[in-house]
């Protein structure tokens, strides 16, 4: 009965190619029968014509006059004869009325005319002699017609292909711009990615591992009277792997996949998002248990009522009503499993959220020192590296870097590489990478002057000198001089990873980033536009530190960040007069560290232009640049009881080291 059912639920296909067969059929019934290709006329000459008509086998001569042709009929004596034997056999489909054995094409018709009555005039000949236009019904009818065939065709074809599908049936299947877009995988699809391919993300790839489960083995949950979960939310920054998990669940479950983003429902018309989310539900409950994975989720789930100033109707908030209405409502199925993935999860609409709709929302954090080394070893299974390669000192390299980061530093490193023609990818080939992904591509041609060029090195130094004597200030990596992208030199740091920050130590970090602009202060008593995207920095974290924190005294335990909204939308949380102490309290943060570095490049001015000039001689230096020159870190300097500094068998004393620097 099922497969009679399948069966009589076929419907026969439409392609709007029928259209232009039946337009070829046309034309080639045309050349058929509306002209005499099929029937035995054939071309003769004027002068055999003439011959003819002197011996009298000639009955009727039609004379075209719109096309220069002449149709001759030959009497039944005539057909007789041997010389017309091959036109003497009856036409195999012969048209209304006699048809011309014999037919010219004559040059100038005055001349051909008289040339007949000459000769049926000396001979005494009763031939008739008509004259007529060329005019075909079915050729005209067939032209009158054939621009709206055509019309219909295109319009047809184009229809087909907007809704997105190459058949289906004619009539309403014509018009499926509201069918699903979704992409369906299953058993027969070849989905390679498994969960052996996302590296880190232990507790998201356990969370979706238990999806997985519970659509395999769903009486070892439901028998304890637990019920399968109905949806969870992945939630993380871009490139942590929330898609890749997505993917991974489709190559390992057993189960019907759909896979579309949050735009495709998306469309012009009105009601086509909703009629998409319903026939997407209605596929995955015919072909349950199935997931549904919708990328992007917030292209249809932001908050509804928010941003509508006009007062009309929003499609996008039709069609999240009808999503809420298919996770959870009337006559929903718990066969059906929906996963999501946005990175903005704050704009999601409070009833799309709430547990019975995605009863789980697993975060995809970036990834630790753990995580990263990892994802290194997935991304570097294809590559070819050099034996001696540290993953370890990749992932220390690679602080608050995505998943998808560390893929294209692989990729970049190989792309180095092989530009270098060497063998294998070795270490200094992914610290290249992460160079040219970090601060972009190296400018060694850019035209800086020589003043301009000793005030970067300065600029740079000052940076690295402050930094090297705060305790809480990330510890360097190198310094370069060397123009790379939007920035004329930089220094790369190896930031620790906290999970809370104190003030003393963003007070610390603030005043590294401003030892900069204060070099420039101490060395030429001036300062320059150099300290643009340092100033940005410095005043983005202080304002953190009074607004958002609650890490100021004048302040206090207040914070004005709301994580539902935007920053401030528009209109601020506080009043003027708090407007004014935020703006002092502000400003006295960012110009108390200015004044800090400032003092410590004082204390230290010949340590600083000591590795000015030699970072003016090599243009990048690195961190034992930096130790033959100050040597330990204040901070990481040891005393034994006595007060005095323990000093290692590799290290240098205070003596050796001014020795070294002269």
């Amino acid at each position: 009965m099922a497969k009679d059912k399948n069966n009589s639920q076929k419907k026969p296909k439409f392609s709007s190619w029928w259209i232009y067969g039946l337009i070829a059929v046309f034309l080639i019934a045309f050349q058929f029968f509306g002209s005499d290709n099929l029937t035995s006329t054939k071309k003769t000459t004027t002068s055999e014509l003439q011959e003819y008509l002197r011996n009298g086998d000639i009955t009727k001569i039609l004379i075209i006059t719109n096309t220069n042709q002449a149709k001759v009929f030959l009497s039944d004596e005539a057909l007789a004869k041997d010389v017309h034997k091959d036109v003497s056999e009856k036409p195999l489909f012969p048209s209304t009325g006699t048809v011309p054995q014999y037919v010219l094409d004559y040059g100038d018709l005055q001349i051909f005319q008289n040339e007949i009555t000459e000769i049926k005039k000396e001979n005494n000949l009763d031939t008739i002699v008509e004259f007529d236009k060329e005019s075909n019904m079915f050729m005209e009818l067939l032209f009158s017609i054939l621009p709206f065939v055509l019309i219909i065709g295109i319009w047809i074809y184009l229809m087909r292909r907007m809704s997105g599908g190459a058949g289906g049936g004619a009539g309403g299947q014509i018009f499926n711009i509201g069918k699903s877009k979704a992409k369906l995988f299953d058993e027969k699809t070849d989905t390679r990615t498994s969960f052996k391919d996302v590296a880190g993300l232990e507790g998201a790839k356990e969370e979706v591992e238990e999806i997985v489960e519970f659509l395999k083995h769903p009486d070892k949950y439901t028998s304890l009277g637990g019920k399968i979960p109905k949806g969870a939310l992945l939630v993380g920054p871009p490139g942590t792997g929330k898609t890749l998990l997505a993917k991974a669940v489709a190559g390992e479950a057993k189960v019907p996949f759909f896979s579309l983003s949050g735009s495709d429902f998306v469309e012009m018309f009105v009601g086509v998002g909703a009629s998409r989310v319903r026939d997407l539900f209605k596929q995955a409950k015919d072909k349950s248990p199935a997931i549904i994975f919708i990328d992007e989720i917030d292209a249809i789930g932001r908050a509804r009522g928010k941003n509508n100033f006009t007062g009309s109707n929003d499609e996008r908030e039709n069609t999240l009503n009808q999503l809420l209405t298919e996770m959870d409502g009337f006559g929903t199925n718990t066969n059906v499993i929906v996963l999501a993935a946005t990175n903005r999860a704050d704009v999601l609409d409070k009833a799309l959220m709430r547990a019975g709709r995605f009863d789980r929302q697993i975060y995809v954090d970036l990834p630790d020192i753990r995580e990263r080394k990892e994802i290194f070893e997935v991304h570097l299974r294809p590559i070819k590296t050099s034996e001696t390669l540290d993953l370890d000192f990749l992932a220390r390299q690679t602080p608050g870097f995505s998943g998808a980061d560390i893929a294209n530093v692989c990729n970049e490193a190989a792309l180095i590489a092989a530009r270098k023609e060497k063998k294998a990818v070795s270490k200094q080939d992914f610290l290249d990478a992460v160079d040219r992904i970090v601060g972009g591509l190296e400018k060694k041609n850019k035209i800086i002057t020589p003043e301009e060029k000793k005030t970067i090195a300065y600029h740079e130094a000052g940076h690295a000198t402050v930094s090297w004597m705060l305790e809480h200030a990330a510890p360097l990596v190198k310094v370069t001089i060397v123009p790379r992208g939007q920035s004329l030199g930089s220094a790369w740091y190896l930031p620790e990873e906290r999970l809370i920050v104190r003030p003393e130590q963003m007070k610390d970090e603030m005043c590294a980033t401003l030892g900069g602009r204060a070099a420039e202060k101490v060395i030429f008593n001036k300062i320059s536009t150099g300290a643009l995207s340092d100033l940005e920095k410095v005043t983005k974290q202080a304002r953190a530190m009074v607004t958002i924190y609650g890490l100021n005294e004048e302040i206090g335990n207040l914070t004005y960040y709301d994580s539902g909204q935007s920053e401030y939308g528009f209109t601020k949380p506080y009043s003027e007069e708090t407007a004014q102490v935020i703006d002092q309290e502000i400003s006295k943060i960012i110009e108390e560290e200015y004044r800090r570095a400032i003092d410590v490049l004082e204390v230290n001015k010949d340590k600083l232009t000591a590795l000015a000039e030699r970072l003016l001689e090599k243009e990048v230096i690195f961190k034992e640049d930096l130790e033959k020159i100050f040597g330990k870190r204040p901070h990481e300097i040891e005393f034994d009881k006595k007060g005095q500094e323990v000093v290692s068998d590799d290290q240098m004393t205070p003596e050796e080291s001014a020795e070294e620097n002269k």
